[in-house]
């Protein structure tokens, strides 16, 4: 991600450290100015649902919130020991999820996050020891698997077209291309499924689409197809803009053709 919008001009990446094994991980106080919190005692608050949530899905807090004491130098030059917490990845995710969705960087935040942490749900070693074929039919399966629980998610939420309701996804993620544009762009037979024909980092956007407007529906209490469109084709932007200034694909869509 080259560029976000934010004061201070610094990316997730730019805050990115490495420890001696060759860990990534962020310091929470410069990921809070990141995502334009102006108070620690209100960017903790986020923390702690953060640190609920990793509880509640069985993972060890611990491992991904190790809190850190540094030295802060005040205005007389005087230093206090402060609080701080070294994050792993999947806990900025965290973090993410649980921030304001009313700030526009947090919404990139938990796309940012979230594509990277996609490919930890089996381990970065074995993950990265797949061929590309292995990896696209990994994600091709979390995909089909996402796609069936929006599915069910969005006739909750009203939708009755489901043609248009993933139409308008599509069109958010690719810059207005609805899924027989991007069949026709990729050169696919008649009624062959273009998920089945899309690279891993592509379809990687894809799932995220998906399960971040699952998410979305269920949180905003959508209720109308009309408004369930709305959310898809935003979340698909949002996605696509993320991807596009991290600099991941081309400007023009998300693709590995």
């Amino acid at each position: 991600m080259n560029k976000l919008e934010k004061n201070n001009n610094k990316t997730f990446e730019d805050i990115k450290h490495i420890d001696e094994n060759g860990s990534e991980f962020w310091y929470a106080r410069e990921l809070m100015s990141i995502l334009e919190y102006n108070k620690w005692e209100n960017f903790e608050k986020v923390i702690n649902k953060a640190k609920d949530a990793c509880e509640n899905s069985g993972i060890s807090v611990l491992e991904h919130f190790p809190d850190v004491r540094k030295l802060s130098k005040r205005a007389n030059n005087a230093e206090i020991e402060i609080k701080d917490y070294k994050l792993t990845r999947y806990a900025c995710y965290l973090i993410a999820q649980n921030g304001d969705s009313r700030k526009k960087v947090i919404a990139l935040a938990q796309t940012y996050f979230a594509i990277q942490t996609r490919k930890q749900e089996i381990s970065e070693k074995e993950y990265s020891s797949l061929t590309e074929d292995e990896k696209r039919f990994y994600q091709r399966d979390l995909t089909r698997k996402g796609n069936y629980s929006l599915n069910q998610t969005a006739k909750k939420s009203g939708v009755k077209n489901f043609d248009k309701f993933h139409n308008a996804g599509y069109k958010g993620l690719y810059n207005g291309e609805t899924a027989d544009d991007i069949a026709k762009r990729k050169g696919l037979r008649y009624r062959e499924d273009i998920l089945d024909n899309m690279g891993s980092t592509e379809l990687i956007a894809n799932l995220f689409r998906i399960s971040q407007t699952e998410e979305r529906l269920k949180k905003d209490n959508i209720n109308t197809e009309k408004e369930a469109c709305k959310t898809h084709n935003k979340i698909g932007k949002i996605v696509r803009k993320a991807i596009k200034e991290a600099g991941r694909n081309n400007a023009r869509r998300p693709t590995n053709s």
